[in-house]
């Protein structure tokens, strides 16, 4: 009676042992099975993302053959993506040609979104002021994260030779004096990391004056940290001066720039310099008028909690 009842434990013992292999197995079937699906979203996502920052460099569009050729993505994949972002309206086929091109919707959406953050709102009326001043394209920048975009502008040339560019592009740090600004509101390690992550702007890609080493970029970064505001000479565009403020409360990181640019024949080095004192009171008007936007807002509830929040007009 005894053995049999040993028989019988080991038996229920070995059939618990199998059922728990087998638990584990499918446990482990599961995880595999999830980890794929993850990166498979992952990789969807990121082709998806590829694809829509590409059409927007391309504003007449571009067949699937030449999509799928930079992005290095086989055409089959392209052409279901595609067909995703035509069905919800972020792309559409040309009837002529049949290039895929950009809708609105996403500019729709970013204009949505600027609108509700306020940041257009308080600025506008002090840059159209800076460009009635200067008679310069004014332009302003925000800082998210690791980029610096522009956003708002004001056209101060109203005929002769004008510099009219995009909006919402994003700034090339190492040559740009938006991008040289912001980074003399930084230390040197991350103005470094800045640029590493972004790549420098080469001559041969931007202008004839771009440094084209990090110890070139960061001697102007220096020289824009000394001065208060950045100063360049053709080194994003030829024939195009620059010249750009950090838009920051005291011993906080900047949330922002505004910047000045105008041809080399009409903005030269001295009347940038002459305007210096007007860019550093407006950058300095700009970050008082900070906290009344949700977007700039957000950094300061950062700082707070850091222990680091300084009055609103100690800028």
């Amino acid at each position: 009676m005894w053995l049999q009842s040993v028989d019988f434990t080991r038996s229920l013992v070995k059939l618990e042992y199998n059922s728990t292999c087998e638990n584990y197995s499918i446990l482990v079937a599961n995880s595999r099975f999830v980890a794929e699906s993850v990166a498979s979203m992952n990789g969807i996502l990121e082709r998806t993302l590829g694809i829509l920052e590409l059409l927007a460099q391309h504003g007449d569009g571009l067949e699937l053959a030449a999509i799928a050729d930079q992005l290095d993505i086989p055409r089959s994949a392209v052409h279901r993506l595609l067909t995703d972002l035509v069905s919800f309206g972020y792309v559409r086929q040309s009837r002529d040609r049949g290039d895929y091109i950009l809708t609105t919707k996403l500019v729709s959406m970013g204009l949505s979104f600027l609108s509700h953050t306020g940041i257009v709102d308080i600025a506008q009326p002090l840059l159209d002021r800076l460009a009635e001043i200067s008679g310069e394209l004014v332009r302003l920048s925000v800082v998210d994260d690791t980029r610096l975009t522009w956003v708002a502008r004001a056209q101060g040339a109203r005929q002769g030779l004008r510099y009219d560019p995009d909006m919402g592009s994003e700034a090339r740090l190492s040559c740009s004096s938006s991008g040289l600004a912001w980074m003399s509101a930084l230390s040197d390690e991350q103005a470094l990391a800045l640029v590493a992550a972004q790549g420098l702007g080469m001559p041969s890609e931007y202008g004839p004056n771009a440094p084209a080493t990090l110890k070139a970029m960061l001697k102007l970064v220096h020289d824009t940290r000394k001065r208060g505001y950045s100063i360049t000479c053709e080194t994003f565009t030829a024939g195009l001066n620059a010249m750009a403020a950090p838009i920051k409360l005291a011993n906080q990181p900047p949330m922002g720039v505004i910047s000045i640019a105008g041809p080399t024949v009409r903005f030269t080095t001295a009347r940038m310099n002459a305007l210096g004192p007007e860019l550093r009171s407006f950058a300095a008007q700009l970050a008082a008028a900070s906290g009344a936007s949700p977007f700039f807002s957000k950094a300061g509830v950062a700082a707070a909690a850091s222990g680091n929040l300084k009055p609103i007009y100690a800028a």
